[in-house]
């Protein structure tokens, strides 16, 4: 596993019900940088068989381009989660999903299956805080494998869990997510923001996902493709950023090649913290453009 699990671009995460075929087939034309194919919530419980059968002949079909693919499975302790697993393991996806994660037992048993069915190293374990319990465990589920690669804020559940109201603000959930990611800072993980269901209401969106970028998170759950636009250019690095993260890599490299350590840039320090920030920033708008080219082609 990579020791950085934040340095590719997760601004757009779109949830597709794994007994669609024509969703997953529209997956590999979207502009999302993730595709979340789901075999919990999206997919009625006779059906979860055929979602699997589904999810398996798309993958095996290709075509996804440099999009992350997730499989969000069925939580601990219910139907089908040990199904999914077996199924979903060696399935070549980046990582399984796993909903309503309140401990770190939780993600431990998920690695532990996972080995028995022959996932590679590299498959990692993306794990749902949705419940209060999840939340005070957070760092402890962000720390508890090496295949843990991101957490996702499940802000409808945990609403309901807390007995909280649902505000534009999102005031009475902010404890709750500053919790999520620091924890997932303080492990190196991903942090994804939780879906926002109003789909009629685009200027609530575009804020929640403003609101979200200012709270730290690297991107946003999606419920439909028409939300991936506003989730990218909210979540994405502006021109601005590029240009000044070459200069940075630049006037950096122009220095070493002087026997110069450090730089100034606009009379501000240049280190090599700062020129592996650049770095990551123009890699990241490099895998941007790859899939923004994808989805165009």
């Amino acid at each position: 596993m990579t020791d950085n699990h934040t340095a590719r671009p997760r601004r757009s995460a779109l949830f597709m019900p794994g007994s669609n075929e024509r969703a997953l087939e529209k997956g590999r034309s979207v502009a999302a940088d993730i595709i979340i194919m789901d075999l919990e919530d999206g997919v009625a419980p006779d059906a979860k068989g055929d979602a699997r059968r589904g999810i398996l002949a798309a993958l095996a079909d290709g075509g996804y381009g440099s999009r992350e693919l997730v499989i969000r499975i069925n939580g601990a302790g219910s139907g089908g989660h040990e199904d999914d697993i077996a199924a979903m393991a060696a399935s070549g996806v980046a990582a399984l999903l796993v909903p309503k994660v309140d401990d770190a037992d939780t993600v431990r048993a998920v690695a532990a299956l996972m080995a028995e069915a022959g996932a590679p190293d590299n498959v990692a374990i993306w794990a749902m805080i949705e419940t209060a319990a999840g939340v005070l465990a957070a760092s402890e589920i962000a720390g508890a494998h090496s295949r843990m690669g991101a957490l996702l804020l499940g802000g409808a559940d945990l609403s309901k869990d807390l007995g909280a109201l649902h505000t534009p603000d999102r005031l009475p959930l902010l404890t709750s997510i500053q919790l999520c990611i620091l924890a997932a800072r303080a492990h190196g993980l991903a942090v994804l923001d939780s879906p926002f269901f109003d789909l009629s209401d685009d200027d609530g969106f575009k804020a929640a996902c403003r609101q979200g970028r200012e709270f730290g998170f690297d991107g946003k759950a999606l419920l439909h493709p028409k939300t991936i636009a506003v989730a990218n250019a909210a979540y994405s690095p502006s021109e601005d950023d590029i240009a000044h993260a070459r200069r940075i890599i630049d006037i950096h490299a122009d220095a070493i090649a002087k026997g110069q350590g450090v730089t100034l840039l606009d009379g501000k320090l240049v280190e090599n913290l700062h020129v592996a920030e650049a770095k990551n920033l123009i890699a990241m708008a490099d895998t941007i453009a790859d899939i923004e080219a994808a989805s165009e082609s």
